[in-house]
């Protein structure tokens, strides 16, 4: 667990807080964290429909010890504020999540989606313009043809470097409900995304009409016992997706069945301890997260106080099972009177499937070391993230006498808590989101 306790820290404030003083931080509060493929770009989304987008810098030949930290590539609006007057309702501006697709050329394309819509981003640079033009004069203004007695080869000029990102696609109008999840399919030509109640596939090519694979909408609304909570494609095989639902429960769908999935292939579910029962029981069995292994043959929920590892080929119980904030269980009842009982924790794994990472509340994070069975609490904070500063583990204490370097779980701050988090695809560098500041931590070199 030692690489763990080693994490170097630096620190970004959302651009728009440096731009302005007066900025709200409701809408700078990030909402989804999302590293690229090759771990050179991360994106973050927020609450003001704005994505950002950080690059790595390439490794400096005078200081090989400091590895490329990511700065500001690109920054731009993805979603605005909409109405939606059949329904009287405000459709929030807020990114729900990002999700990279491989890059095939120059330019990078990523998904972003709000509530409703969905919209595929390109991402490109230019450094060269075309100047020499034959129909229109420096100006861009057209010339009149009749004036134009000599033709000109146009040639392309420097200039410098601008990061474009231009929208290619709008999916939207195939949601009743809130998006909670899309998924690029492991084919990159197809995508799916997920209300509380349907899932839908998409085509890249084809915004106007998609295919509902997944309906769990009773005929009778009052019938409703459960929705969908997270859904993912299989890393590897184009056919497979897994879905979680508010019940604990994880279906594993194959789509060669047939074309509407309302029968599952697989059916995840942990049997309830009866001497845990509690009238706070379903509420924090409800699945916040699910995530495919890198390999495909795991796959990790999160709910509100468990990180759970499952086998595919064991629908009964989960393999692993790690305990994150289990002393909050005696804080259950003040937890649901603030709201934050209905917090949604995501979970990630590191690149090689032997580390998971999950976040808590006051500002702090787990990580569970699957071949050790060692874990670790740090904390993102500006006190203990000075840049090159090492982290130090937290420990909370429920009870009896608190040691010097405890905290009290009593005095543990609630509404500062980590929702989203990202691992690089190869390398120990990780991305932690805590309310409107984002944090990287990378392991130590030697």
């Amino acid at each position: 667990m030692k690489c763990f306790s080693r994490y170097l820290p630096y620190i970004f404030r959302p651009p728009s807080a440096i731009l302005s003083a007066s900025c709200h931080a409701e809408a700078d509060i990030i909402s989804t964290v999302e590293f690229n493929h090759t771990g050179e770009l991360l994106a973050t989304g927020d609450k003001g429909g704005r994505v950002v987008i950080f690059q790595r810098e390439q490794e400096s030949k005078n200081q090989p010890h400091r590895r490329g930290e990511y700065n500001v590539y690109s920054t731009f609006q993805s979603h605005e504020p909409e109405f939606d007057y059949l329904k009287s309702l405000e459709i929030e501006e807020k990114i729900n999540k990002i999700r990279w697709l491989p890059q095939q050329n120059a330019a990078y394309f990523l998904l972003s989606t709000n509530d409703k819509t969905v919209k595929l981003w390109k991402v490109s640079e230019r450094d060269k313009r075309p100047e020499g033009y034959n129909l229109k004069d420096e100006d861009g203004r057209l010339r009149d043809p009749s004036m134009i007695t000599v033709l000109r080869v146009p040639v392309l000029r420097p200039m410098d470097l601008m990061v474009e990102a231009t929208p290619r696609r709008v999916f939207a109008n195939a949601h009743t409900y809130h998006i909670n999840s899309i998924s690029v399919n492991s084919d990159y030509e197809t995508y799916m995304s997920a209300d509380d109640l349907r899932i839908n596939l998409w085509n890249f090519e084809i915004t106007n009409q998609s295919f509902n694979i997944v309906d769990i909408k009773p005929a009778n609304m009052e019938e409703l016992t459960e929705v969908i909570t997270a859904a993912e494609f299989h890393p590897h095989h184009c056919n497979t997706f897994v879905y979680s639902s508010s019940k604990g429960t994880i279906r594993l769908c194959d789509m060669r069945t047939a074309a509407l999935c309302d029968r599952h292939a697989k059916f995840f579910e942990e049997p309830e301890d009866p001497s845990n029962r509690s009238f706070f029981s379903e509420i924090i069995s409800s699945i916040s997260d699910v995530k495919f292994s890198h390999s495909g043959r795991y796959i990790m929920t999160r709910d509100y106080l468990t990180v759970k590892v499952w086998d595919l080929n064991m629908e009964n119980r989960p393999i692993e099972t790690y305990q994150v904030h289990d002393y909050l269980r005696s804080k259950l009842c003040s937890l649901y009177e603030n709201d934050c009982i209905f917090d949604k924790f995501e979970c990630v794994w590191n690149g090689s499937d032997s580390v998971i990472m999950t976040g808590s509340y006051n500002n702090f994070f787990r990580m569970f070391d699957r071949n050790t069975k060692r874990d670790v609490t740090l904390e993102a904070s500006r006190e203990s993230s000075k840049p090159r500063a090492i982290l130090k583990p937290r420990k909370v204490c429920v009870g009896g006498k608190r040691r010097k370097d405890e905290i009290s779980v009593d005095s543990l701050d609630f509404s500062k808590k980590i929702l989203h988090t990202a691992w690089h695809p190869s390398e120990n560098i990780i991305a932690v989101a805590a309310t409107n500041n984002l944090y990287i931590f990378q392991d130590k070199v030697n």
